[in-house]
């Protein structure tokens, strides 16, 4: 669990940095041009509509090991508009709150502790 933290720390800053510098130089106005880019059909398009569902799967896993509850949904919907920008730090509260549990780290710690009664 350590080097997975160390990896989400590392992605984290990286991104981070690198964000700051793009939105420097290019704008914060990223909507237009990733939905242009899809819109457009060119491979950009077709990177970014995959990173699309991508922002989706992980807004759903993230609202479903919350179990859906409202808490849950609403940081399901911030993960799929943050990505790893939210994602890594949400896993590492996660991680730490679950020590080194990867079980309950992905299924929540409800799910985790039935299965492991049942």
């Amino acid at each position: 669990m350590t080097l997975f933290r160390a990896y989400l720390v590392f992605v984290l800053l990286g991104l981070a940095a690198y964000t700051l510098v793009v939105g420097a130089h290019h704008g914060w106005n990223l909507l237009p041009v990733f939905f242009g880019d899809i819109a457009a059909m060119t491979w950009p398009g077709q990177f970014n509509l995959d990173f699309l569902t991508f922002l989706g799967l992980s807004g759903l896993w993230v609202a479903w090991r919350h179990q859906f509850t409202p808490g849950g949904i609403a940081l399901g919907l911030v993960a799929a508009v943050g990505g790893m920008l939210f994602l890594a730090p949400y896993l590492l509260w996660a991680s730490a709150r679950v020590g080194g549990d990867a079980r309950a780290l992905l299924l929540g710690t409800r799910r985790a502790s039935a299965g492991a009664a049942g």
